[in-house]
């Protein structure tokens, strides 16, 4: 194994958790892993980690809520959080909570390799203020998802037009391809 540090890995997929344990280790990086809040803690109390791939749901908790208490225990830890439900509302409040990165799974360990890497140019999303247009997406998300996807009732909801929510959310969904 490497000399470097090992990362963490924590996810409740344990399938996605060993062939990613796998791919590292073949480019020479140790890793440990974790499948619950519980375990995460105990791997850092441990030591000798320098980086954490942290999924954003474990088995319906929060990441985002685990994020803090990582970087309290080890405020140098780099912290990249993996999702398979990517969101700009919830990348902007990883970065705020003090992840280094978001990325939507799936992923290759190329693309986890280049996640940890400093993007040069690029503001410093942790202290930024979101924009009108992020707090208006997260607003109609949160509505959508209250009422179970179902555009008609969300534009009820937003006391907007039917056809307008819907250009809204095919204009996002462009914009994220």
């Amino acid at each position: 194994m490497s000399e470097h540090r090992a990362w963490l890995l924590i996810d409740d997929d344990d399938a996605f958790l060993q062939v990613l344990q796998r791919s590292l280790s073949r480019q020479g990086i140790e890793s440990r892993l974790a499948r619950s809040r519980q375990e995460a803690r105990e791997a850092l109390v441990a030591g000798n980690v320098h980086r954490c791939v942290l999924d954003l749901n474990l088995a319906g908790e929060s990441g985002l809520q685990l994020l803090p208490e990582l970087l309290d225990m080890s405020p140098d830890l780099e912290v990249l959080v993996l999702t398979g439900y990517g969101s700009i509302a919830t990348a902007v409040e990883a970065m705020r909570r003090g992840a280094v990165n978001y990325l939507c799974k799936p992923v290759t360990v190329n693309q986890l390799l280049a996640g940890f890497e400093p993007l040069d140019g690029l503001p410093d999303l942790r202290n930024a203020p979101p924009s009108v247009e992020e707090m208006e997406w997260e607003h109609i998300q949160r509505i959508l998802n209250d009422n179970d996807g179902n555009v008609s009732a969300t534009a009820r909801a937003l006391n907007m037009h039917r056809r307008t929510l819907q250009r809204k959310l095919q204009k996002h969904s462009r914009w994220r391809q």
